[in-house]
């Protein structure tokens, strides 16, 4: 799948707290909401926790390297040419557990917007020096709304956050907070 409308280098988004790379290959609005297709480099040790999607399924298709990916109580080390898919509403997560980067593809589908703009302004945060250590939104308002549109719910224990988030997300964009965030952060491409 080759890029439409600009470089990839103007589509790459770097995180600097987590030393991860997203390439947006083509967006929900290129694909009239079919998918999202992005390219991630993982750092060594990199990954996410368990979560789930109701409004979109995941799949994980692995380049270079290693990629480890849950899926419920299974665990999958996918090679470079294999893929996994997280439907909808099932648990799963992403990680490296090696020493070295590893690349996938990611399409999510159908494409979510929330999600690019969710990748767009933490990924800004970080490289302003506004995220801690993993990568994530110091600001709780700031937090909130990139968790809000995101698309993603949490699992376990962390669930009973869920409701907190949806309302510091819904405070930030009374505030202002998340129209500032968009003017910052947000490429159209």
């Amino acid at each position: 799948m080759s890029v439409k409308t600009s470089t990839t280098a103007s589509r790459t988004i770097r995180n600097p707290m987590l030393k991860d790379e997203v390439v947006f290959l083509e967006t929900s609005l290129e694909s009239q909401g079919q998918h999202t297709l992005v390219e991630v480099t993982l750092s060594a040790g990199g990954g996410n926790p368990l979560h789930f999607h109701r409004a979109f399924s995941e799949e994980f298709t692995c380049l270079e390297g290693e990629l480890g990916i849950q899926l419920g109580k299974q665990m999958l080390y996918l090679k470079p040419g294999e893929s996994a898919m997280a439907p909808s509403m099932s648990r799963h997560r992403f990680f490296n557990r090696t020493s070295e980067p590893c690349r996938f593809r990611c399409r999510i589908a159908p494409g979510f917007p929330g999600f690019e703009q969710t990748l767009q302004i933490t990924y800004g945060l970080a490289c302003d020096g506004k995220a801690n250590a993993q990568g994530m939104p110091k600001n709780p308002y700031e937090l909130a709304y990139a968790f809000m549109i995101s698309g993603t719910c949490l699992t376990g224990w962390m669930s009973v956050l869920q409701p907190v988030l949806n309302y510091l997300g819904q405070q930030a964009i009374k505030k202002g907070i998340a129209a500032e965030l968009q003017r910052r952060y947000l490429k159209i491409w």
